[in-house]
C-alpha cells in the first residue's frame, strides 16, 4: 500500500521512467491490475494504483500493450460500467479510482492506427463509452479525457466509414448516362460520406456525442472546453465534408457556444482552436451573413489577427474575408510573401 502510494506520488515527475521499470520488471504490472480487479468496494490501494498507471505517458505503445497482455483494459471497462450503473458506490475514493480508471482506458485512443486496438475499441464500444462518460459533471478531468478520447476517435472515422464502391458502368450507360440508376445515398454519414456507426467507425453523429460535447464548451474549466472543442472541430477536419459538418453543429446548436469561446478567448489554446473552427464555419455563406452582422465576433477575430501567432493571425485574416471585415493593415502577409 505505501510503496503504491509512493509511487503514485512521483508517477507525474518520473512518468517515462516508471513506465520503462513496469515493462521490463516481471510481476509488477500485474501486482496493480490485481489490485485494480479487487471486488471489495473501492480502497484508497485502488485508487492510487489506477492513478499510479494513469500518470503514466499515454503514448507509451509498449505499456499499453504490455497492459493488454495483462488484460488491464477489460478490468477497467468493467469497473468503469459498474460504477457508471451505481453498482459500486458510497466509498470516498470512487471519484479519483474513476478517474485513474477512465484516463487509462484512453491510452487504447492513441493507438488507433493498430486493426486490434481497433478491435477492442469495436468490441466493447468505447465511443459509446466515453460519449456517456462525458455526462459526469463535477468530474473535470473524467470529462476532459473522454473528450480527448473522442477527439481522437473521431480522427478516425473518415478512414472507417464504409464508403460505397459502385460499379462501372456498361458501355452503353457509358454512353447514354441518363439510362444508369443513381446510387443510392440514403443511410450514408453526411460528413464522412460513408456508411457510420458509432461502434464501428467511432461517428460523433451516430453516437449522439454531439451535443453533448456542445454543453461542455460553457463549461468553467477551460480544460474541458477546450477537450470538447477539440473534439468537434474533427467535424470541420480536413478529409470529411465540412459544410456538412457545420449544419451538424448549426442543428445542434453549437455555433453561438463556438463564438462565445472566441469572445471569451479564456486561454491561447482556446483562442487559437476557436479561431480555427470559426473560420470554417464561415465557409457556409448563410452563417457568414448573419454572423457579419455581430460586431463582437469581428472585433475578436481582429484581435487574433493583431496579437495571434503567424498561424492564427492567417486564420483569422481568412475569416474576416468571410464576412468583410479584414482591417486595412491586412497587407501583413502579402508583403511577407511577396
Amino acid at each position: 500500500m505505501a510503496a503504491i502510494k509512493l509511487l503514485h506520488n512521483i508517477a507525474p515527475y518520473m512518468g517515462q521512467e516508471l513506465a520503462d521499470a513496469l515493462r521490463v520488471t516481471v510481476g509488477q504490472l500485474s501486482s496493480l491490475v490485481q489490485v485494480i480487479a479487487e471486488n471489495n468496494g473501492i480502497s484508497e490501494e485502488q485508487a492510487a494504483a489506477a492513478g499510479l498507471l494513469a500518470d503514466l505517458p499515454e503514448r507509451d505503445s509498449g505499456l499499453t500493450h504490455r497492459l493488454l497482455e495483462e488484460r488491464a483494459f477489460d478490468i477497467v471497462i468493467s469497473k468503469v460500467v459498474s460504477i457508471r450503473q451505481g453498482e459500486t458506490r458510497g466509498s470516498r475514493f470512487v471519484n479519483p479510482f474513476l478517474e485513474g480508471l477512465v484516463r487509462i482506458l484512453s491510452r487504447l485512443t492513441y493507438l488507433l492506427d493498430e486493426p486490434d486496438i481497433v478491435s477492442i475499441v469495436r468490441e466493447h464500444n468505447l465511443t459509446a463509452l466515453f460519449t456517456d462518460l462525458l455526462q459526469m459533471s463535477g468530474l473535470d478531468k473524467v470529462q476532459m479525457v473522454s473528450a480527448m478520447a473522442l477527439e481522437n476517435l473521431s480522427q478516425q472515422s473518415k478512414h472507417l466509414t464504409k464508403v460505397q464502391v459502385h460499379p462501372q458502368p456498361s458501355f452503353c450507360l457509358s454512353i447514354f448516362p441518363c439510362l444508369s440508376k443513381q446510387p443510392d445515398t440514403s443511410g450514408l454519414c453526411r460528413v464522412h460520406g460513408g456508411l457510420c456507426s458509432v461502434k464501428e467507425s467511432f461517428c460523433l453523429l451516430e453516437g449522439r456525442a454531439v451535443e453533448k460535447l456542445v454543453a461542455c464548451l460553457d463549461h468553467q474549466n477551460e480544460k474541458v472546453v477546450e477537450a470538447s472543442l477539440a473534439a468537434l472541430c474533427t467535424l470541420l477536419d480536413d478529409g470529411v465534408n465540412i459544410q456538412e459538418g457545420v449544419m451538424v453543429l448549426y442543428e445542434a446548436d453549437g455555433i453561438k457556444p463556438i463564438l462565445d469561446v472566441l469572445l471569451e478567448s479564456r486561454t491561447e489554446i482556446l483562442r487559437r482552436r476557436a479561431v480555427w473552427a470559426v473560420e470554417r464555419i464561415l465557409r457556409t455563406e448563410e452563417i457568414a451573413y448573419d454572423i457579419s452582422g455581430d460586431q463582437n465576433v469581428g472585433t475578436a477575430l481582429v484581435e487574433a489577427f493583431r496579437h495571434g501567432d503567424y498561424t492564427t493571425r492567417q486564420t483569422a485574416e481568412q475569416a474576416l474575408k468571410h464576412i468583410d471585415k479584414l482591417p486595412n493593415f491586412s497587407g501583413i502577409f502579402t508583403k511577407k510573401g511577396g
